[in-house]
Order: structure tokens, then C-alpha cells, then sequence
């Protein structure tokens, strides 16, 4: 017998949870597309051999995740919904707070994301965006005398406009949701910060010298500047056996203790 395995408990499974996973399986192969509707709740009761309670039940979970739109009695059936940044926050945080990704891979996510967001806009950003960018820099640094809140409002601005500049759909999408999953979990240790001008003005810094690479076209090194500000901003947060998952995208490790923030966002 072997007395080092172990196993855990069984969960049990309600029906409407496999109703809801058969469905969910079927749009994530394509099967089933936005406007597309399925069957009405008798003919689901049928199809899935389950009671009314339970296919709407599914329905309820489904709805609430975004995925169709339901009306009761509706013959038409409930819709399938066009995909929105709404709903992939809801699964990133539903993820986070039920421990199955941690702050750390969150956060080298976001350095990947805001690496080949800056890359990208260094080579395809019109004159227009980068305009955009140089107006949501201005705007960070009026906001420096008016408060945090009008800060970060003015930050997000600015990591939108190279979002955009990147002329990736996915990073927009992406970067907006871990952006604000990451900074929710935290938000609350820079807001009570009694340095925060301090930051706010270290963070304006940063931003100018990735737009300066921008303007330059120098992708090489507006991607190493993201990487290295989101290193030296959250490293401090994540759980020490974590930060290796950072440190694997840096060229150069900082040493203990040299570390400071240089991005609020």
C-alpha cells in the first residue's frame, strides 16, 4: 500500500453545472456564435433529460457570466452574447479568489502584456496616438496637485492610448482586465501611501521616458522600461516565492532592498 499518496474529497456535481459546461464548451469551440440562439427551456428540459428548475438555474449562471441573454418563456430561446471585456474580468477575478492563479503570475502577465503593448506601438502607432498619449501625460501631471483618483484616471488614459497604438484588439482587452484585477488587489496600499506625490511624480517620470522611446520608435527599449517599472512597483506585494516569475523577464535583477515604486499603474 502506498502510504504517500493522498487523495481529496469528492465535489459533487449539480446537473445545472454540466448543463452550463456543455453549453460554455460549445461557444469556446465556435459551435455556437454571438445572435446565435439555443433551444427554448422545454426543448433544453429534453435535450439534457433535466427539470425546468435546473435548466434555469444553468441559464441564471450562464447569464450572469455573460454569456447569453435570457427572458423567460421567450420562444425564441436565450442569445448567445458578443464577447466583452466585462466577462473576462469576471473570470480573471473569479480565478484570482478562488487561489487558482496568484498575485505573482498576474503580474508577470501584465509585464507581458504592457512589453509587447509598448513594442508594438514603438513600430505601428500613428501620429495621431501618439498625440493621444502625449495629451493623457499632460493630464497626469496636472493631476499630480488635484489627487490620486484624477491620477490614476489620467494613467489608465495614457496605457489605453498604446493599447490602442499597438493596434491589438487582444492586448486592449487584456491589458484593461489584468490592469485592473492587479491593481484592485493593491489599490487601497498606494491610496493610503503618505508619500503618494512622491510616487504620482516618480510614475510621471517613467511614463515620460516611455513616451520619449515611442516617439523614438525604440520599441526594444520602451518594452525593457515596462517590464522594469512593474518589476520595481510590485515586487514588494508579491509573495516572496512568487517573484521568480518576475525576475525570469528582467535582463537584470535589482538587488535586495534598491527596489522603489516607479509606476502607480
Amino acid at each position: 500500500m502506498a502510504g504517500e499518496v493522498k487523495f481529496e474529497r469528492v465535489r459533487p456535481v449539480r446537473a445545472y453545472e454540466r448543463v452550463v459546461e456543455q453549453i460554455e464548451e460549445h461557444v469556446l469551440r465556435g459551435q455556437l456564435r454571438p445572435g446565435d440562439r439555443l433551444p427554448s427551456e422545454r426543448a433544453l428540459m429534453a435535450e439534457f433529460g433535466v427539470s425546468r428548475s435546473t435548466v434555469r438555474e444553468a441559464l441564471r449562471v450562464l447569464e450572469s457570466n455573460g454569456l447569453v441573454r435570457s427572458r423567460p418563456g421567450d420562444p425564441a430561446g436565450p442569445e448567445i452574447l458578443e464577447f466583452s471585456p466585462t466577462t473576462l474580468r469576471k473570470s480573471v477575478t473569479r480565478l484570482v479568489r478562488t487561489d487558482q492563479v496568484g498575485l505573482g503570475e498576474l503580474v508577470q502577465f501584465r509585464m507581458l502584456l504592457d512589453s509587447w503593448a509598448n513594442l508594438l506601438a514603438a513600430k505601428l502607432a500613428t501620429d495621431e496616438q501618439v498625440a493621444e498619449m502625449e495629451a493623457a501625460m499632460a493630464r497626469m501631471e496636472q493631476a499630480i496637485d488635484e489627487g490620486y483618483v484624477e491620477f490614476s484616471q489620467a494613467d489608465v488614459a495614457f496605457h489605453d492610448a498604446v493599447a490602442r497604438g499597438s493596434g491589438s484588439t487582444l492586448i486592449q482587452v487584456c491589458s484593461d482586465v489584468v490592469r485592473g484585477v492587479v491593481v484592485g488587489l493593491i489599490a487601497h496600499k498606494i491610496a493610503d501611501s503618505p508619500d503618494r506625490r512622491a510616487l504620482m511624480r516618480k510614475s510621471l517620470n517613467h511614463h515620460a521616458e516611455v513616451l520619449h522611446a515611442l516617439r523614438e520608435r525604440d520599441g526594444e527599449r520602451a518594452a525593457r522600461l515596462a517590464r522594469h517599472s512593474l518589476y520595481a512597483y510590485y515586487a514588494e506585494y508579491v509573495p516572496v516565492g512568487e517573484r521568480r516569475l518576475l525576475q525570469a523577464l528582467l535582463e537584470e535583477v535589482p538587488p535586495p532592498g534598491t527596489v522603489h515604486p516607479s509606476a502607480l499603474l
